[in-house]
């Protein structure tokens, strides 16, 4: 096979057509992502993520958007109701990385070996309610506390995280995934969404950009595509140098052919691009416009690999611990 695109990408259904293994075979991406349009039952989608990785490689990385709250592709009744994230705010660390082990227990349990989670955008007020309950706290220490409780719980359970939405997307006041949030902040008024990425710049996690226009960074394009937000914000002033991946491609934030939309991202200095909708033609306009994963993103990618090494957990110890703090807190 050829080398992998260095993109990850959606398919359509329960399990794979003809035509997706074969557009894979000739132009394979690196992964996929799975959505509630992929997810029947717990023994499908294991043989679903099986498929994946006997036709991409063993290591082929599959995604999941695995937050808790309203943001959960496994649901029950197959699947254990997760809290979402400010449910958490003001609770113990260890409460919070044992939900997040046991999450990330039951993404492992299904095949999947990376989760789209935490959100380290802060909650503010008056912003869209798309990141809303999704997001810790509106305190940057409360959010760095939390966060980082939540990458060791997943590491501990083998899982990959991805924070997001970095540099911050808690001051949009539109939906990105319905058009182009424009953020009017000072570079020192966002100082404080960087903080959380900030601090876990160095915790092994991957991050997930925001499509979203910083004024005061880059006045002509928003920060997956931006060349100076990645470069001086992301990788020089918050400092972080794991896998950076866009988020989807085919969100309305932004305009173009997927192809492009990728070359794009990845000259900007994205190591990988999302691209989930899992319709045949964009993605394989996107996966020929998008080039071979680089050397550089697959030494990131094999050093977050090795942060999320699977230890021995015990189930119900990390259930009771989580939820008899839950119920002090009720």
């Amino acid at each position: 096979m050829s080398a992998p695109r260095a993109a990850i990408v959606g398919v359509a259904g329960t399990v794979l057509t003809a035509d997706e293994m074969a557009l894979f075979r000739a132009t394979p991406p690196l992964g996929a992502i799975l959505f509630a349009r992929n997810v029947a039952t717990p023994e499908q989608v294991r043989a679903l993520n099986a498929s994946l990785r006997d036709l991409l490689g063993a290591e082929a990385p599959i995604l999941v958007d695995q937050e808790g709250g309203r943001v959960a592709r496994l649901r029950p009744p197959h699947w254990p109701v997760f809290p979402p994230a400010s449910t958490f705010e003001n609770l113990s660390a260890p409460a919070a990385e044992a939900n997040a082990a046991l999450l990330g227990l039951t993404c492992r349990d299904a095949g999947f070996d990376v989760v789209c989670a935490p959100v380290l955008d802060l909650r503010l007020p008056g912003a869209h309610g798309v990141i809303g309950d999704r997001a810790f706290s509106a305190e940057p220490a409360e959010v760095a506390r939390l966060g980082a409780a939540w990458v060791r719980g997943l590491h501990s359970a083998g899982c990959i995280p991805v924070v997001k939405h970095i540099p911050g997307h808690g001051r949009a006041m539109v939906d990105s995934h319905l058009d182009l949030p424009r953020v009017s902040a000072s570079r020192a008024e966002l100082a404080a969404d960087l903080a959380p990425f900030a601090a876990l710049a160095a915790s092994g996690a991957w991050a997930m950009t925001a499509h979203i226009l910083y004024e005061a960074l880059d006045a002509v394009l928003p920060a997956t595509l931006s060349p100076s937000v990645i470069s001086g914000i992301i990788r020089g002033e918050i400092g972080f140098d794991g896998v950076l991946v866009s988020d989807d491609l085919a969100m309305q934030a932004l305009r173009g052919q997927p192809g492009a939309l990728a070359a794009q991202s990845i000259a900007a200095g994205c190591d990988v691009v999302l691209h989930c909708t899992g319709v045949l033609a964009e993605t394989a306009d996107a996966l020929a416009g998008c080039p071979v994963l680089s050397d550089r993103a697959a030494a990131r990618l094999a050093q977050a690999r090795a942060a999320a090494r699977p230890q021995p957990l015990d189930a119900a110890a990390l259930l009771a611990l989580r939820d008899a703090e839950l119920a002090a807190a009720a």
